[in-house]
């Protein structure tokens, strides 16, 4: 008797179980997206302070940036006598759907390059 009134559990608890897993799935590669963004926030000013130290046109140096950083970044560039500050900042929308309730994040990193000799700031 007791077995014929457990027919069906196995099949019930997944079915509430299963858009959990969903939602966790989507939300863990939406913070590897984040984990992504990051990381080219972090190459894109690194390169532009490279090539700002060498003394290139700030112009191709913004771009360079903006071609490393992910979508919708900005990018500031500050040129000092001395060394040259670029910062780069961008954000990610939330996953949405299932998962809504993660708001979008914000991505940036700073990068400082000493002014090669030669180049003036």
């Amino acid at each position: 008797m007791r077995r014929e009134q457990e027919r069906g559990a196995v099949t019930a608890e997944a079915a509430l179980v299963l858009p959990l897993l969903v939602a966790v799935t989507v939300a863990l590669c939406w913070l590897l997206a984040v984990g992504a963004a990051q990381v080219r926030t972090v190459d894109a000013a690194r390169e532009a302070a490279r090539s700002a130290a060498r003394g290139d046109d700030p112009g191709a140096v913004r771009d360079l940036a903006l071609r490393v950083a992910p979508d919708g970044a900005t990018v500031d560039v500050a040129l000092g006598a001395e060394e040259v500050v670029v910062t780069v900042t961008g954000r990610v929308a939330g996953p949405g759907g299932l998962v809504s309730w993660l708001p979008g994040a914000t991505v940036g990193s700073q990068a400082v390059a000493r002014v090669e000799p030669g180049v003036a700031g």
